[in-house]
């Protein structure tokens, strides 16, 4: 990505966590933030284990454990998972 079009989507995302913060706020609403390198896509939920070979092209991929996961709804499933977690003990660090 050109240096130009990185900083705009960094401003981008920089500004849409802001609004969230400021409409959790206003609202009464948690917001938490987990950390951006966790990995959501390649962590199976069933066992906890991670998945280091997966790529960006991979849509599904299997578990050692056995179990079949969609990138993205695992992902989706960890995401919440890891905040649910973070709001339970209040601190991000495990």
């Amino acid at each position: 990505m050109p240096e130009l079009a990185k900083s705009f989507a960094d401003a981008a995302m920089g500004e849409f966590r802001r609004q969230l913060k400021y409409k959790s706020e206003w609202n009464r609403k948690h917001l938490t933030v987990i950390d951006r390198w966790y990995p959501s896509s390649r962590l199976c939920h069933g066992c906890g284990a991670v998945n280091a070979e997966l790529t960006l092209s991979d849509r599904h991929w299997v578990c050692t454990c056995g179990m079949v996961h969609d990138r993205d709804e695992s992902a989706a499933i960890n995401i919440r998972d890891e905040g649910l977690r973070i709001l339970a003990v209040g601190r991000p660090d495990k």
